[in-house]
């Protein structure tokens, strides 16, 4: 059983950055892709970043390219998301993820969630 717990979200402004994290335990954080998700209010989950399980391959939806950087500390058991130049359209519960598998089943199929965390900007 995976465990994945976030932390990091918070109001911001426009503009503004935050760092989520999201803490993994029950089985061997290194062997696992990660990603993130995010929700707002009237809309479907979506991806918004994925990592392979060593760290040198990643995935970006356009919306969040070159604005927000996914990274992980496998001796930590802990993946990042950090969020640069924030805009309104960011808000949502972001929820991290992975799964049994390599990078492209997280960003479709991810197994197991965190309970996500609230990042509201406002403008």
């Amino acid at each position: 059983q995976v465990q994945l717990v976030e932390s990091g979200g918070g109001l911001v402004q426009a503009g503004g950055s935050l760092r989520l994290s999201c803490a993994a335990s029950g089985r061997t954080f290194s062997n696992f892709a990660m990603g993130w998700f995010r929700q707002a209010p009237g809309k479907e989950r979506e991806v918004v970043a994925a990592i392979s399980m060593s760290g040198y391959s990643t995935y970006y939806a356009d919306s969040v390219k070159g604005r927000f950087t996914i990274s992980r500390d496998n001796a930590k058991n802990t993946v990042y998301l950090q969020m640069n130049s924030l805009m309104p359209e960011d808000t949502a519960v972001y929820y991290c993820a992975t799964a049994n598998g390599a990078l492209a089943v997280v960003t479709t199929n991810p197994s197991y969630w965190g309970q996500g965390t609230q990042v509201t900007v406002s403008s």
